[in-house]
């Protein structure tokens, strides 16, 4: 063999072991801060962070999933990306996801037929994640009536907890009741409701509690009027109740279809909150900039998403799952749409 034809030797990466000589530490704790673990204490863990850097070392991620069957990655099956509230859960979970040392493979569904979802299940099987955080009403689940897998990690996100998995959600019913009452001992008689789609369990579950809050005090329980989440569909039935003299308070289901009434009264000339006040649901970004700044529900859509997250590592950790239902608290907060009845 020439010495044109000689192989030149492979140059032997960084190794585990020159990460534990430059950081001071055993090999044992390089893996475990290699592997994510939590059994290091912080200075120790960002000296052997630093030594990973200097000496260009990166963790095979392959080799440990083979190792301790983790692959440090969960899927996200999601439908209807566009609406306010998976957006933000989604971005939620993605964060808290990073934190905790886990990629996120999303996986949208066009419809939640029994063939999409579990198509979805398939192809989430095929890019070996630990574990599924399901973010689609529970209804379209129930109505599809779509097999969760078995020995899969799930949580499932805004549930009608029919299934035998953790249920992570907003308290929607608490949120309903807040913003009733808040109407109610301002003064007024009743609340009208502008609610969001029946297909949505969480508008239904809303209405539900609009109704029960009136009825426990003793109150008429007007009837309902339906929009579609949209501003659009606010301003169209904002357009009914601004003709109704009758009319001195409502609650709407999301903050977008209040922002929809909002115009529809300002255009009839019925006065915000002087002869009409007005509660909406979300707490959006854009709701302290409504005319007026809207009276809302603020539902935690981090919390959300963390608490998601946690459930669904608990379970990949524990091995097995449990039906342990967690409720994320609403809050309401009091802007200038709504005021005493003149």
């Amino acid at each position: 063999m020439t010495a044109e034809q000689t192989p030149v030797p492979r140059r032997r990466g960084p190794s585990m072991a020159d990460v534990a000589r430059l950081a001071g530490v055993s090999g044992q704790t390089v893996s475990r801060v290699a592997n994510g673990r939590h059994n290091v204490d912080a200075d120790t863990r960002e000296r052997v962070l630093a030594a990973m850097r200097e000496v260009g070392y990166r963790p095979n991620s392959a080799a440990r999933a083979l190792r301790n069957g983790r692959f440090r990655s969960i899927g996200v099956i999601v439908f209807e990306l566009s609406s306010f509230g998976n957006t933000r859960t989604l971005d939620a979970i993605a964060a808290a996801a990073t934190t905790r040392g886990y990629a996120v493979n999303l996986l949208p569904v066009l419809d939640a037929s029994q063939e999409a979802v579990s198509g979805a299940f398939s192809r989430l099987g095929e890019q070996a994640v630990d574990g599924v955080i399901i973010l689609i009403e529970a209804h379209t689940l129930d109505d599809a009536e779509v097999p969760l897998p078995d020995g899969l990690p799930v949580v499932v996100v805004d549930s009608s907890a029919h299934y035998d998995y953790p249920i992570v959600d907003t308290d929607q019913a608490q949120g309903a009741r807040l913003a009733t009452e808040h109407l109610l001992d301002l003064g007024h008689q009743t609340v009208w409701h502008l609610g969001g789609p029946p297909s949505s369990f969480a508008a239904a579950r809303r209405l539900r509690s609009w109704q029960q809050t009136l009825t426990d005090r003793g109150r008429v329980v007007p009837p309902v009027l339906v929009g579609d989440w949209s501003a659009g569909s606010g301003y169209e039935a904002g357009r009914q109740l601004a003709d109704n003299p009758d009319v001195s308070a409502v609650f709407v289901a999301n903050d977008q279809m209040a922002l929809g009434l909002l115009r529809a009264l300002h255009e009839r000339g019925r006065a915000v909150p002087e002869d009409v006040s007005v509660v909406g649901f979300d707490d959006q970004e854009e709701a302290a900039q409504f005319w007026p700044p809207l009276t809302t529900i603020r539902q935690s859509f981090a919390e959300v998403g963390r608490r998601s997250v946690d459930a669904l590592i608990n379970e990949i950790q524990a091995g097995e799952h449990h039906h342990q239902p967690v409720s994320v608290a609403t809050e309401l907060v009091v802007r200038s749409s709504t005021a005493p009845p003149r």
